[in-house]
């Protein structure tokens, strides 16, 4: 601004257009850098440029794990069907898993004849198992049939009663409950083993199973219920008698239901057991059935007091 046109009364206006210039020009009078308004085009191609790699990079892996991870995943699984294979065969070399269905199979009122006949199997005639094209039926349709869950829930249900008779005697404890409960499975264990040693032994051709024999001596456990259950209810001369008729009861549905099984080569030709090994059959069949007794008794005396 000149003084001497200021003193005159007229105002010089400011030349813009050299301030503009100015600004524009001079790259070292500016301070900060105005990137409000830049473009985003160099930025944006240095950072697909910087991408693409890394991009190409993540593509390359997938295309390589791929494979990778199926292969895995085949090998993983043929894996587990091999192994799911082989122990579902070892298991069925002792207890076939996939007949278990068969032996569940009832209903109630084959319980209620079952127990019955296991309780009063003097009146009952043909103990015979019913076939259907070389397939016995299931125990539903036939009370001959073994069955598994009577002696499940018989071996249970003795438990329970094992424990209300020690509590009764003020001797309850989960631990002698327990061992209760543990030394009636080594029993059953053990005699279903020493029965398959015998059939072993004796060369008996039967078509009875594990199963069968483990069906077979769970059946006692009902005459045990009813006996302590009876001396609970009636005193200690009540549990002897009700023990025994179930003791002879059991006798005889054994002696009758294994007879067909284990004699079946002679029954079946029509000959009588002789010879030495019908005998020895004869004596096996007569040995498994007086063991019964033999067990119940051993695992109910010391309940009733």
């Amino acid at each position: 601004m000149d003084y001497t046109a200021a003193q005159s009364g007229f105002r010089q206006q400011p030349d813009m257009r050299q301030r503009t210039g100015a600004m524009d020009g001079s790259d070292g009078s500016q301070l900060f850098e105005d990137t409000s308004g830049v473009g985003f085009g160099p930025q944006t191609g240095y950072r697909n440029q910087a991408a693409g790699p890394q991009a190409a990079g993540f593509a390359g892996q997938t295309l390589l794990s791929d494979p990778m991870s199926n292969l895995a995943m085949a090998y993983g699984s043929s894996l587990a069907t091999q192994g799911r294979e082989m122990v579902d065969k070892n298991l069925d070399r002792f207890i076939p898993i996939s007949k278990l269905k068969y032996y569940f199979a009832v209903d109630t009122v084959y319980v209620g004849k079952k127990l019955g006949l296991l309780v009063f199997p003097y009146m009952h005639e043909n103990w015979e198992v019913s076939y259907q094209q070389d397939t016995p039926v299931a125990p539903r349709f036939d009370v001959n049939a073994p069955d598994l869950y009577i002696p499940a829930m018989g071996f249970i249900t003795y438990v329970l009663v094992a424990g209300l008779a020690l509590g009764t005697q003020n001797r309850f404890s989960p631990e002698l409950l327990g061992v209760q409960a543990s030394s009636a499975f080594v029993w059953l264990i053990m005699e279903v083993l020493a029965v398959l040693l015998s059939l072993y032994l004796v060369t008996v051709n039967t078509d009875l199973t594990t199963i069968d024999l483990l069906a077979f001596s769970g059946y006692k456990y009902v005459g045990m219920i009813v006996g302590v259950v009876a001396g609970l209810l009636f005193g200690r001369p009540a549990y002897y008698l009700s023990l025994l008729w179930c003791c002879v009861a059991i006798f005889v549905f054994m002696i009758r239901t294994l007879r067909l099984k284990l004699l079946s080569e002679a029954a079946a030709e029509g000959r009588l057991v002789r010879g030495t090994r019908n005998q020895l059959r004869m004596y096996l069949t007569m040995s498994i059935a007086a063991a019964q007794p033999i067990f119940m008794y051993w695992l109910t005396y010391h309940l009733i007091r």
